[in-house]
């Protein structure tokens, strides 16, 4: 009897491990002719290259910025589901100086999702200057415009608040002389008028700090009166 038994217990197990290496074996097949069926596709992007770690007393001084255009391959069925943002270009600019550096922009640097390969960068390098970063107060000096009245003129122009803090490299900060507004198109106006508009640097690497409205205020007066 219990040699009965074992025979029946190993010819299940014998069975058992058989059924589960055939289902395993289809399974494969079934996989290999789905893989072998997806045909190898490719697709180009562009993707801005995005800077991390940059250090806080640092700002990049360069006024364009590198995008990178990647060439992707793989199944087909993924690069049609792929979409801008499942492909990423990252540098790592912890460490970096004041002064000009180039960076190479390779495979390492671009993450992609699985079953997909990069097989193109474009530029394979990029160059980026630093500069400290550096706040300064400058003035705020409004623009006006517009047909005035037969026989007035602008008296007085008023900024509120009359200054604004902007922060940027240290460079380009220095070499700015004020913050200018959005015109203010006073036509029509025959004594005073206040208008709320924005003010800027035309850098478009400084940054106004605390941005804020700006009211403008503008006297006309007679074109013969004049100042005592």
């Amino acid at each position: 009897m219990p040699g009965f038994v074992q025979r029946s217990f190993f010819q299940r197990f014998f069975v058992h491990s058989i059924a589960l290496k055939i289902v395993s074996l289809l399974l494969a097949i079934g996989l290999w002719m789905v893989v072998a069926r997806d045909p190898i596709a490719e697709v180009e992007m562009n993707v801005p290259i995005e800077f991390r770690n940059l250090p806080d007393t640092l700002e990049i001084d360069s006024a364009s910025f590198t995008k990178a255009q990647i060439r992707v391959r793989g199944p087909e069925r993924a690069i049609h589901r792929l979409v801008a943002a499942d492909v990423r270009a990252e540098i790592d600019l912890a460490g970096v100086r004041p002064g000009e550096r180039t960076f190479d922009l390779t495979g390492r640097q671009i993450h992609v999702p699985q079953d997909l390969q990069v097989v193109q960068i474009i530029p394979g390098q990029f160059h980026l200057s630093f500069d400290s970063r550096a706040t300064r107060v400058v003035e705020v000096r409004p623009r006006v415009t517009g047909t005035f009245a037969s026989g007035m003129r602008v008296s007085q122009v008023i900024a509120d608040p009359p200054n604004i803090p902007i922060i940027g490299p240290r460079r380009r900060v220095d070499a700015v002389e004020a913050a200018i507004t959005d015109p203010v198109d006073v036509s029509g106006v025959m004594t005073r008028a206040s208008f709320v508009t924005q003010a800027y640097v035309p850098d478009p690497l400084i940054q106004v700090v605390h941005p804020t409205s700006i009211r403008v205020t503008v006297i006309m007066e007679a074109a013969g009166d004049e100042k005592k």
